[in-house]
């Protein structure tokens, strides 16, 4: 008698089960890790401004007329992830701001920093935690 070989139906439907059961705890737990290395830029973006922002008050006493182009403190230009404003500054505050781009997956997600380091998370995305205080990094609102 010749001996079949091959797998059975129960082995392929136990395999194709695990595979779904791999990837429904991968798959999201990447989106994050992805979503988390997105929002670096606007980390590093805003700090290099906040830098830039207090040497044009060293070198001018005000920060009026700070965040335009041509000065040592322009906004960020060529950035992917998100976009970069800065609300009229005064002789003695400013607050840039970051906003997310939703084509780039993280339209909700919006940070700040201020003339005193203040840094804020003022929008995120559902599932994820705002903190006055900080800018988030994971959903639970952790700095």
């Amino acid at each position: 008698m010749k001996r079949q070989s091959g797998f059975t139906l129960i082995e392929l439907m136990i395999t194709v089960a695990i595979i779904g059961i791999l990837s429904a705890i991968a798959l999201p737990a990447y989106r994050d890790y992805v979503t988390r290395g997105k929002l670096t830029e606007a980390y590093s973006q805003l700090a290099d401004m906040r830098v830039k922002l207090e040497q044009y008050f060293q070198d001018n006493r005000t920060y009026v007329g700070a965040c335009a182009a041509g000065t040592v403190a322009p906004l960020p230009t060529g950035t992917r992830y998100f976009t970069y404003t800065c609300a009229i500054p005064t002789a003695t505050t400013f607050t840039v701001t970051a906003t997310g781009v939703a084509a780039e997956g993280t339209g909700s997600f919006v940070f700040t920093i201020n003339e005193s380091n203040g840094r804020a998370t003022t929008s995120v995305p559902s599932g994820w935690v705002t903190n006055a205080s900080c800018w988030v990094r994971t959903k639970s609102g952790d700095c």
